[in-house]
């Protein structure tokens, strides 16, 4: 991350002029900094030499796949959000992305305003890990993470264990895709199928949601995982 104080910078990394073009234009007249890199490799420099607040990162570069770009961010330790951009439309190269590290995505054509509010959502997040508040709120949501006492609609509702480790997580994400095997892996274990999780966020939504049909809070993202509402 940037040290200094200022306007945000965003590292786009895209090897398409028009994109470059339609990034620069549209997060600089929301006041960000845009940092161009062409490369996997330019991308990694741009965040050893701390120019970067956020990484908005193509799958398809030229030298070095994003995927790999991703995981050399990730293994030296460095937490800065990233956003992937991916004109492929296979859910695996969006589940491996979201495994390795990225924090969210967004899917080729896509609109500025869609791009900005997965920014913006994507540093709330950076910032609720780095300082974790001991109330979480969402709409009609509260959760108590330090009494473990959850409201809905201003009544409390009771879970089992294990549902409240499944929410707490979602919580603990809020805004962010999470995908199955992560999800799994963290609450469950690894070797664990995923219908038990199906079978737990349904019982989350009937607790939570007015409409289960029509989630407000826990957003399925199809055929990647789960997202609960950033808070507010």
């Amino acid at each position: 991350m940037t040290t200094d104080s200022g306007p945000p910078r965003i590292v786009v990394v895209d090897d398409e002029p028009a994109i470059l073009r339609f990034l620069r234009a549209g997060l600089g007249s929301q006041g960000y900094v845009v940092v161009e890199a062409t490369t996997g490799q330019a991308a990694l420099d741009a965040v050893r030499q701390r120019r970067a607040d956020l990484m908005v990162l193509d799958l398809g570069l030229p030298d070095i796949d994003g995927l790999d770009v991703i995981r050399r961010i990730r293994d030296a330790g460095t937490m800065l959000p990233i956003i992937v951009l991916s004109s492929r439309e296979s859910e695996a190269a969006k589940v491996t992305a979201l495994d390795l590290g990225a924090d969210d995505y967004v899917t080729k054509p896509f609109g500025i305003e869609e791009l900005l509010a997965r920014v913006r959502a994507a540093q709330r997040h950076r910032l609720q890990q780095q300082g974790e508040k001991p109330m979480f709120r969402t709409g009609d949501l509260a959760v108590d993470l330090v009494r473990r006492i959850v409201t809905v609609r201003g009544q409390e509702v009771k879970f089992s264990p294990r549902e409240y480790d499944l929410l707490r997580l979602l919580v603990a994400h809020a805004g962010k895709v999470l995908t199955h095997n992560m999800i799994l892996r963290e609450v469950w274990g690894p070797n664990t199928d995923v219908q038990y999780l199906r079978i737990y966020i349904r019982a989350l939504r009937q607790k939570i949601e007015r409409d289960t049909e029509k989630p407000e809070y826990i957003l399925t993202e199809t055929g990647v995982g789960y997202r609960l509402r950033a808070p507010d």
